[in-house]
């Protein structure tokens, strides 16, 4: 069961938090969702388009967001902070007007924060972002894959497996290939797991790239 449904969702409650917390009505639940969904991508375009990316990595692990009556609270969880910092309130200033723009709020005020996570090599959106920028740059995915492994190692993690699928190194039949370090375990419930899917554009197509992480056990 731990292989049918994704991990996140499968430990929410327990292990989980949900990244967007707000209320609405069934009927104006769609435009909440999609209000969502522009401001973490209009977050990811302005850091992608503004800031030195270091071997093709954001940074950015996840994006919560926080919804009231009046005010929207966005917080920002990255790796490498100073991506983000240098130029600072100016950059956030700016990242606040192209999301309000972008929005057309004007009845709602806007917040943003920055939080830094300690650990960036044991989150899978980072790592997922570096393989992305290593196939990108036709690096073989093995090699990839392997540099992840010694990545996390520093991170004090139980265990990693990765999963990277499509046509590898350009063969015409895809395939998916996988690696494991550790203890994974996938049908617990207790086990804190932190995951990540992405899809990344190669010159032989789109690939995919799944990564589990096994964080502790409560």
């Amino acid at each position: 069961m731990g292989q049918k449904i994704n991990p996140l969702g499968f430990r929410l409650g327990t292990t989980q938090g949900h990244h967007s917390v707000w209320f609405a009505q069934p009927k104006n639940y769609s435009e909440g969702l999609q209000e969502d969904q522009k401001i973490r991508n209009c977050i990811k375009n302005y850091v992608q388009k503004n800031m030195k990316i270091f071997s093709g990595v954001e940074g950015i692990a996840r994006i919560e967001i926080q919804k009231r009556i009046d005010v929207i609270q966005v917080i920002i969880y990255m790796g490498f902070q100073k991506l983000l910092i240098e130029g600072r309130p100016k950059r956030i200033e700016e990242l606040q007007m192209n999301i309000q723009k972008e929005m057309n709020c004007v009845n709602r005020k806007l917040n943003i924060s920055i939080t830094r996570i300690s650990n960036p090599y044991g989150d899978p959106n980072i790592l997922a972002e570096f393989i992305a920028g290593q196939l990108k740059n036709r690096v073989s995915f093995r090699k990839a894959m392997k540099k992840v492994i010694e990545l996390t190692e520093q991170a004090n993690t139980k265990g990693i497996q990765v999963q990277i699928a499509g046509r590898l190194d350009g063969k015409e039949i895809a395939r998916a290939e996988w690696i494991r370090e550790g203890r994974v375990p996938l049908q617990t419930i207790q086990a804190k797991i932190d995951y990540c899917s992405y899809a990344v554009r190669t010159i032989y197509g789109i690939l995919g790239i799944k990564i589990w992480i096994f964080v502790d056990e409560e």
